[in-house]
């Protein structure tokens, strides 16, 4: 604690950042490591576009397929903390350097990718260097501006995460369908290269003031790795009886139950070295400071329905609306546009008033509203631009989440720490995320499964075998059966199309009037059961969407009263802010 204290002490040999820096070097270094992270986030969406032509040109099989994601969120997530070390003892510009230049090294290997096993480790590569971009980027704020002008600059790094997820796909099909899939990695390279000479033109090195010598915690780093790749990979890969995913295993199973094991035995080897680590990789004395485990327990929460809320709205606007897969994209551009706009308006209010906690949690409560109204206005018959006007409100939600919670962290500990500091709330960020997804994503096949079954029988309930079976055949996939149509949009016209030619053959081979009459009777309400069996589809992924937006209410409830404990530091004009320890 007297250690911890030491370091919280102002450095009074540190002149304010607005006082070393010339404006045009904090113009330069902002604008390289905007594009830095601008590279990482891009890249996330840019690949999701184009997953489907990769794997019909490189014949990836369906269980590969999630690898493909899996290994860039693996290695990004794992290296999060290391880097965010290494940036404390080599400066933001080293790490920034470091991170682009892996991360261009792995893109260009992606594009020349010839082989599925190929592809997937430069995958991993090009994750390595993203968390790198990540954690340098977002720290680079706190050691360029004083805590009270944090926030509006930090809104502009979370407007980037906003931008991407708009842009990403639309430039991903365009570059794709126009230039090939292999140039959705190469486009990374001149960017990559701009963001370079940027970093060497104008950047400072930003090492933080009283950091001298110290090493890297390798041991607990692998520890770590032990800890946090099994559990990565079980949450990835897991999935809920009658949930269709590629690769996956059911959660009750031995390799899932494994991972979790090894993952308890690596974290436990982890917190064991921290404790005795001469130099920890992430210092545990940093959480007896109540703004930071507080603070990175809400990251985590938040991060939990930040990308849930959007993975399965898609879905839901294919399957019940009717769009197709791109334009069911496209109608998250407004909740995006809503994020980016709660990203900049935060961190400018917190520059004039010089206080979050307020913010933090007001936005936090109008997340909860727009969830609450996803979770209880969505019907089979909504439409486009209500779903658009609703998914505004949740963006506008969200938005403040990132900028804010990474200042009040920042704020909370010595200059000293900030890199491990950053790098953490991107770690329990991303955490969550993955940890949200796996929870909710089972709440909503569970559900989506459950109604399915009971509703398209209820449909069907009373129809000859025969009759039945053909339908069956029609529309496979949709009646009975474990799984759920969630690729593909049942459509009645096509099956009442192909219904009608086996009525009409079975008609022709009638004898008498009555047999045609009974073969007319059976085809009207064949007919009428597939429009019955469409609402029960659309219902039954009406009520899945609905419940993963009711259970995201309550997780951000938690997150809500993690905020409540935070410490209410002020933000100063100058300094670098100061911890409070319980």
């Amino acid at each position: 604690m007297a250690e911890l204290a030491a370091d919280t002490a102002p450095d009074s040999r540190a002149a304010p950042a607005s006082e070393r820096f010339s404006r045009s070097q904090k113009a330069f270094t902002l604008a390289g490591a905007l594009l830095g992270l601008l590279l990482a986030a891009l890249d996330q969406t840019i690949v999701a576009t184009a997953g489907p032509t990769i794997q019909a040109d490189l014949h990836i099989a369906p269980e590969h397929y999630p690898w493909l994601t899996t290994a860039y969120l693996v290695a990004s997530t794992m290296m999060v903390p290391v880097w965010g070390r290494l940036s404390d003892l080599l400066g933001r510009r080293a790490v920034l350097v470091a991170g682009i230049t892996v991360f261009l090294t792995g893109s260009f290997l992606c594009g020349a990718s010839r082989s599925t096993l190929t592809l997937i480790l430069c995958r991993a590569v090009q994750g390595l260097g993203s968390a790198a971009l990540f954690t340098g980027s977002l720290a680079v704020v706190a050691d360029l501006f004083p805590p009270r002008d944090r926030g509006k600059y930090q809104g502009l790094f979370g407007a980037v995460f906003g931008l991407s997820s708009v842009i990403g796909p639309l430039a991903g099909g365009f570059i794709t369908d126009t230039m090939g899939w292999h140039w959705v990695f190469f486009i990374n390279l001149p960017v990559g290269a701009l963001a370079l000479a940027l970093i060497f033109l104008r950047m400072p090195p930003l090492k933080p003031e009283g950091v001298r010598g110290g090493s890297l915690d390798v041991p607990g780093a692998l520890a770590l790795a032990l800890g946090v790749v099994p559990l990565l990979l079980a949450l990835s890969l897991g999935r809920g009886t009658g949930m269709h995913r590629a690769g996956g295993f059911p959660w009750g199973s031995t390799p899932i139950l494994g991972l979790f094991a090894l993952s308890a035995v690596g974290l436990g080897l982890f917190v064991w070295r921290e404790r005795r680590a001469k130099e920890p990789l992430l210092d545990p004395s940093l959480f007896r400071l109540r703004a930071f485990w507080a603070g990175n327990a809400a990251v985590f929460t938040i991060g939990a329905v930040f990308l849930a809320s959007v993975t399965f709205l898609p879905l839901f606007m294919v399957n019940v609306v009717g769009l197709s897969a791109t334009h069911s994209g496209l109608t998250l551009t407004p909740l995006t546009l809503g994020v980016v706009a709660g990203n900049v308006l935060s961190g400018q209010l917190v520059s004039r008033l010089g206080r979050y906690k307020a913010l933090m949690a007001g936005a936090l409560l109008f997340l909860m509203g727009g969830f609450a109204v996803m979770g209880f206005t969505l019907t089979p018959d909504s439409s486009q631009a209500e779903v658009t006007v609703k998914m505004v409100l949740v963006g506008l939600g969200l938005g403040p989440s990132i900028p804010l919670y990474t200042v009040a962290v920042q704020n909370a500990v010595p200059p000293q720490r900030i890199g491990v500091a950053t790098s953490a709330t991107t770690f329990f960020r991303q955490l969550g995320m993955t940890v949200g997804v796996a929870l909710l994503g089972t709440v909503y096949a569970g559900t989506l499964g459950r109604e399915m079954r009971a509703r398209t029988q209820q449909a069907t309930q009373g129809l000859p075998p025969d009759v039945r079976q053909e339908l069956q055949a029609a529309a496979p996939g949709s009646l009975g059966g474990e799984g759920a149509p969630q690729g593909q949009r049942f459509q009645p016209g096509p099956v009442k199309d192909s219904l009608r030619q086996g009525f009409d053959a079975e008609r022709r081979r009638a004898e008498g009037p009555q047999a045609r009459a009974d073969v007319d009777a059976d085809e009207a309400r064949a007919l009428s059961t597939v429009d019955a069996v469409a609402r029960a589809l659309k219902e039954s992924f009406t009520l899945a969407t609905m419940a993963v937006y009711r259970l995201a209410i309550l997780i951000t409830l938690g997150a809500l009263l993690f905020t409540l404990l935070l410490p209410e530091l002020p933000l100063r004009r100058g300094g670098t802010g100061r911890a409070v320890a319980e």
